[in-house]
């Protein structure tokens, strides 16, 4: 029996490396788009394929996206590197712009056509909400990113209407040993000096990478399943409390607070988009859909990231 596809974009970063190499693992012949496929090979090896592409058309990969069972479109300019210069909002944009327009075309000519197309987003859509509980249905909200994350959604909307499954991943802060957020989070803390930042009750709407993984493969397989999915832990947190799990689990102290106007002096408007303000978000469609996580909480997500940095 053939072997089925897998297209990834973005698969370079944090999270696309995890996930190709666990398609890989679980059977799934996989192609990677890059903008340096030397890079892609030199990461996978002859275990992808590894396709230059441009980030703007399907040109060098339609024949892939014909052959294609799904395809999982991660592409954009990485939001949490650097100030948001106005230069760098119009690159984070266009890049998540241009990919989307590039997976659209692929698809149109395709034939046939993929089964499925994953789009990536993040909870930034629903934008700074204070207590209120988000689910998927919830509104979009005010802010640079809720826009930027709106749009990123919309760009590949298309594809609906070309009789493709859509799904969009809202996904929250990803914790991993290997990249994204949690190792510089834990900086601080291994020089005794980590604690909340600004005043610690901003929500934290989190997930373990391994469960990011396993929910985007559950996505991919259960046909029946299209739309918006926020890809957070049931277990959402405080920053507070946050910082307390990560203490403990580092056995260093977790109560020095960072200013918020330190965090506002470095990262500008990104701190307070991002660091000071949050979203409570729950993985209600997840849920609902038979989704089971491995880690629902914190301190067990924290314990098994870190025991595997240590090679335990």
């Amino acid at each position: 029996m053939a072997r089925k596809l897998v297209t990834i974009t973005g698969a370079t970063g944090f999270i696309g490396r995890a996930l190709c190499r666990h398609f890989i693992g679980s059977g799934y012949d996989v192609a990677v788009l890059s903008r340096n496929a030397a890079k892609a090979r030199s990461l996978f090896g002859s275990q992808a394929i590894a396709a230059e592409w441009d980030g703007r058309t399907s040109r060098g990969w339609l024949e892939l996206a014909s052959r294609s069972e799904a395809i999982i479109n991660l592409a954009g300019e990485n939001i949490g590197a650097g100030r948001w210069t106005e230069e760098k909002k119009k690159r984070l944009l266009q890049s998540r712009l241009d990919a989307g327009k590039a997976v659209v075309d692929a698809i149109k000519k395709s034939s046939p056509k993929p089964g499925v197309l994953i789009q990536a987003s993040a909870v930034g859509f629903y934008g700074p909400r204070q207590d209120e509980e988000i689910d998927e249905t919830s509104p979009a909200g005010e802010g640079y990113l809720a826009g930027l994350v709106r749009r990123w959604e919309e760009s590949t909307g298309e594809v609906e209407d070309l009789g493709v499954r859509r799904v969009v991943i809202r996904s929250g802060l990803v914790l991993g040993r290997e990249g994204g957020i949690l190792p510089r989070l834990m900086t601080p803390f291994r020089f005794f000096v980590g604690g909340p930042l600004g005043g610690g009750k901003q929500w934290l709407s989190w997930i373990h990478l391994e469960d990011e993984i396993r929910a985007i493969r559950f996505l991919v397989e259960k046909g029946g399943l299209r739309g918006v999915f926020n890809l957070t832990s049931p277990g959402c947190v405080r920053n507070k409390e946050f910082c307390r799990a990560l203490g403990q689990a580092m056995r260093r102290p977790w109560w020095f607070p960072v200013p918020a106007f330190v965090l506002i002096i470095f990262f500008g408007k990104m701190a307070d988009e991002t660091l000071l303000s949050g979203q409570r978000v729950i993985p209600r469609a997840l849920l609902e859909a038979g989704f089971a996580f491995s880690f629902p909480g914190l301190r067990t997500a924290l314990g098994d990231i870190l025991r595997k940095r240590l090679g335990d």
